[in-house]
């Protein structure tokens, strides 16, 4: 399930990106819509269902926990995107035992340990990864990963993040407290890394 949902989020993120030529609108309503069921979201909405399996939509009108996993990661993708002219999106590569590591795109928190060890960015970073791995509520964890993606995006680091992989952790950590403990170990782990 997990990897339907990054390959879903892999797929709308490389249909908006489009190859350079970006869909400017509707990254522009990603990036003032909250929610998925809010009315500029709507604009996206052609992109998002179609890539997304049926059996992840919900049936009643309210979003279910895939469609707010992949909602909050493309989001976050518009947001790192604007301004960007190259796709700050890609996708993390696991090298096999027989190849060198090849990272080409980095998770969220690996990229936030990087700039962690800059002097001017680690008091900011500390206060906002400590609240973000201290909660449990979802709403609360994506409203601190948008303050996160803006300190990065505002550092101009030209670092491409995984965010179909994002995708899938927040999917996860929706899941109940053990895996959402799970899901923040994980982060923790990525982000103190020496």
């Amino acid at each position: 399930m997990v990897y339907d949902l990054e390959k879903a989020t892999e797929c709308i993120i490389r249909q908006l990106y489009n190859k350079g030529e970006m869909d400017k609108a509707a990254l522009s309503a990603l990036r003032s819509s909250p929610t998925l069921d809010g009315n500029r979201a709507q604009k996206i909405w052609p992109v998002f269902f179609k890539n997304l399996n049926e059996k992840y939509l919900s049936q009643t009108g309210k979003a279910t926990k895939a469609e707010k996993a992949v909602f909050a990661a493309v989001r976050m993708y518009a947001l790192h995107q604007q301004a960007s002219n190259y796709c700050v999106f890609t996708r993390k590569k696991y090298s096999t035992a027989d190849e060198k590591e090849a990272e080409i795109g980095l998770e969220l928190f690996e990229v936030l340990n990087r700039l962690s060890k800059v002097e001017e960015f680690r008091v900011a970073l500390e206060r906002r990864v400590q609240a973000l791995l201290g909660t449990t509520n979802f709403t609360a964890i994506v409203d601190q990963l948008i303050h996160l993606m803006q300190i990065i995006k505002g550092k101009k680091t030209g670092v491409r993040v995984d965010y179909a992989r994002l995708a899938g952790n927040l999917y996860k950590f929706q899941l109940g407290y053990r895996q959402a403990n799970e899901v923040r170990l994980h982060w923790g782990e990525q982000y103190y890394r020496a």
